[in-house]
């Protein structure tokens, strides 16, 4: 648990040196308590304030890294249970279960949709991060499905199988790779050993979360410290209390050996049903969801909902204010304004793209706010629009003297026109109204 700037303070030698950069201790001890400078700052810190300190400073779920390169997924570190606290860190990881018994072109076929699983929503990527191996029939099938697996997507890997030798031997195929271990057997003395050796994640899966606590325990002692855990496959009332009391009991009882992100895997055919399940366990502190079903609307709908979970409550996504030209956009081409709220311009942007009517599009910054909100805030003034018309050269841009702007802040007109110089022209209140209007003007 985290530690407050008094109590820091006691653990500090009070002798206000100044050798940290800070005229007391005290005020040393607050800028500790904000992670706004480092413990080694101090010269006379003794070792055990010292041990005291750091651990105090570890997240109360550890961070826990599967894959690697660019594709690797990070998944924990979070420090809250509400979004509007703080902010979730880590978002999610959403991967598919292939069987081994499965043929190389098969194989191969679901690789090749899994892989284009790439979309883009409000100018951000969204894609999934990872492919499991499930162990169904001979070791000899496994490995084979595991190589063809590792050579046909980059994406981070996780190794499913009742078999400890199978697993090593996957683990020897796919050295470098940093998968995740998930051995079905319960045996943990062999699977452990294995995770210290190679040096990767392991998943720690028992029915109860008492067993789970006493399992990762016995695992930190044989030296396993990358672990992600599981309760298995239960209905989801019972799921969704084990995810909440595994995160209620890091952060707020700080339970350490419940400290991990945890993994969900969803056992539903039917990809409906799936998908309300996976989307319950993504909303509720899932560290990782693993699905049966290879489906683009099911999975573009997950992918959404991820995104609108991990973003930071207390920053809107923004697009970088500037002018945008659209198609071949020409001195002739009409000019709209609007805010750099990204859902705002894009949603404005996919409008003008189906109108198929080149145009430039002049986005203000508003600090991430929508029309409505900017123009009460007064983030969305005649100033700041005129500022923005002479800051990215619109008057050069376009050879007419026409403003476009939305229709929810039609009262503005008078006060634009007479601060920028342009003709306003007010335009349709909902960005749907875009194409319509551009036609027709």
């Amino acid at each position: 648990m985290a530690l407050s700037g008094l109590d820091i303070y006691k653990l500090l030698p009070k002798t206000n040196c100044r050798e940290c950069g800070f005229v007391t201790c005290l005020a040393f001890a607050m800028q500790l308590a904000k992670k706004a400078v480092s413990i080694d700052k101090c010269p006379y810190l003794s070792p055990d304030a010292k041990k005291a300190l750091e651990a105090s400073g570890q997240p109360p779920i550890k961070l826990v890294t599967v894959g690697s390169g660019e594709e690797k997924l990070a998944v924990g570190n979070e420090t809250v249970l509400f979004r509007h606290e703080e902010k979730f860190h880590n978002p999610c990881g959403i991967g598919f279960i292939l069987n081994d018994n499965l043929s190389e072109n098969e194989l191969k076929k679901q690789l090749d949709v899994i892989n284009k699983f790439k979309f883009e929503r409000i100018g951000q990527a969204l894609n999934v991060n990872l492919v499991a191996v499930k162990q169904t029939s001979s070791a000899e099938n496994f490995l084979k499905a595991v190589s063809c697996v590792m050579n046909n997507t980059q994406m981070g890997l996780v190794l499913i199988s009742a078999e400890s030798k199978a697993l090593k031997e996957a683990l020897k195929i796919t050295a470098g790779r940093q998968p995740l271990i998930y051995d079905l057997s319960g045996n943990y003395s062999e699977t452990a050993q294995l995770a210290k050796e190679f040096n990767l994640p392991l998943v720690a899966s028992a029915q109860s979360l008492e067993a789970l606590s006493s399992l990762t325990q016995e695992l930190n002692k044989q030296g396993v410290v990358e672990i992600i855990l599981d309760t298995g496959i239960k209905p989801i009332k019972d799921k969704i209390w084990d995810l909440t009391q595994v995160r209620r009991l890091a952060l707020k009882k700080s339970n350490r050996s419940l400290g991990y992100p945890m993994l969900a895997v969803v056992d539903k055919n039917d990809p409906v049903e799936e998908a309300m399940e996976a989307a319950s366990y993504i909303a509720k502190y899932a560290g990782i969801v693993l699905l049966k079903n290879i489906n683009t609307a099911e999975t573009l709908s997950l992918l959404t909902l991820r995104q609108n979970i991990y973003t930071d409550p207390q920053k809107p996504l923004q697009i970088e204010p500037k002018l945008y030209p659209i198609g071949n956009a020409d001195k002739n081409s009409p000019l709209l304004v609007t805010t750099n709220f990204s859902l705002t311009y894009y949603t404005v942007l996919g409008e003008v793209e189906a109108s198929k009517i080149p145009t430039y599009i002049l986005s203000v910054d508003t600090e991430g706010m929508s029309v409505l909100t900017a123009w009460a805030a007064e983030k969305f003034t005649p100033e700041k629009i005129s500022d923005s018309i002479n800051k990215f050269g619109v008057k050069d841009a376009v050879a007419h003297k026409k403003l476009i702007i939305p229709g929810y802040v039609a009262v503005m007109s008078g006060d634009l026109e007479e601060a920028s110089g342009l003709q306003v022209i007010v335009g349709p209140k909902e960005a749907a109204g875009l194409p319509a209007f551009l036609k027709n003007l």
